[in-house]
């Protein structure tokens, strides 16, 4: 008996077919804007450079990209792109990437837009090429992109203090790393220099969009204040968040003084409880984050060491910039480097 055209058709192997067509619809139109996203950068490279050696070889000035944008202009009315500023951005791309072997490798993981935003407000290669992997391997939109680099995103790594690397599965460690901070800056936060745990908490609570985008663009709110019960006792988590990305609940405890060690031994319980009654079968481990408003970093290393959950530590501010002591503190470049290898090309 022939089928009706108009048949809605819903069982399991044409859901596996469906899913599997939208699968590679999807990958294709990814493939297609890698290969124009690749081209275009190709293109801003090459008159990059012909710019630039034509600035050194001619005695050209300014003026030759004036020149040039007028009359590209004029050739491609409307054109996108060709502007005064994207021209001069080509001439500065290639000039600060050409003889790069570090950066100049990477020139077509990324779009052109988000390549300026790391340009222009990075100026150290590792920290570019930090930005340039990290934005291609967890997606980060433009607008991300920013608000990672306006948090010092690569600074806190270099300086996070948790034993994620140890306690973690491959497939969540680095992003795990990642989403914490050494020091979090909650200057969105309506709060006094003096305050309490309560206010600090409702105080994030009202603002918890901003906060959530401390940690990424993945990170859900499940509530304050979070009900676990054991023993016929009740406790109660401060926050708790859902990564999507990780599949894992994330416990977050709060503290307006100094991190001590102790605190690490309530998170523990803490995990422990919420992977037995709350982690469903397909999550990955529950991850803890202790925030307090100052930390000892020598006292959160031992705190930490033997510890098989996972936590980390951080502390906060209510100004948007880190402490000027953060400098003094970073690694080797030597150091950066391998550090740099380990999240974004280690498994």
């Amino acid at each position: 008996m022939e089928e009706n055209s108009n048949t809605l058709i819903t069982g399991v192997e044409y859901r596996s077919f469906r899913d599997d067509v939208l699968k590679r619809i999807r990958s294709a139109q990814y493939e297609a804007m890698r290969a124009v996203n690749k081209e275009m950068i190709s293109l801003y490279w090459e008159i990059g450079r012909q710019i630039t050696e034509r600035q050194k070889t001619l005695g050209w000035g300014k003026s030759v990209v004036e020149n040039l944008s007028r009359d590209i202009q004029a050739e491609f009315p409307g054109i996108q792109g060709f502007g005064l500023s994207n021209l001069r951005d080509m001439a500065r791309f290639y000039a600060e990437y050409q003889s790069n072997e570090i950066l100049q490798p990477l020139v077509g993981e990324i779009s052109w837009t988000k390549h300026i935003i790391i340009l222009t407000k990075c100026k150290d290669t590792q920290e570019r090429r930090f930005y340039i992997l990290a934005t291609k391997k967890f997606g980060w939109t433009k607008n991300v992109l920013m608000h990672q680099i306006e948090g010092k995103a690569f600074e806190n790594y270099l300086l996070g203090q948790s034993n994620y690397d140890k306690t973690l599965p491959g497939s969540i460690k680095n992003q795990a790393v990642l989403a914490l901070r050494d020091e979090f800056s909650l200057n969105f936060l309506d709060l006094s220099n003096e305050h309490s745990e309560r206010e600090l908490e409702l105080s994030i609570v009202r603002n918890i969009r901003a906060f959530l985008l401390e940690f990424g663009n993945d990170f859900t709110f499940l509530g304050n204040q979070y009900r676990l019960e054991v023993g016929d006792q009740e406790y109660f988590i401060d926050l708790l968040l859902y990564s999507r990305r990780m599949q894992s609940l994330v416990a977050i405890e709060l503290k307006t003084g100094d991190f001590k060690p102790e605190y690490k031994g309530k998170m523990e319980f803490y995990l422990n409880v919420l992977d037995d009654t709350v982690k469903m079968p397909h999550e990955n481990p529950s991850i803890g984050i202790i925030i307090c408003k100052e930390k000892n970093r020598t006292i959160v290393e031992y705190a930490l060491r033997n510890s098989t959950s996972p936590i980390g530590v951080a502390s906060y501010s209510l100004s948007p910039e880190l402490p000027e002591h953060y400098k003094k503190l970073l690694p080797s470049s030597e150091d950066i480097a391998r550090r740099v290898n380990i999240l974004l090309e280690g498994d």
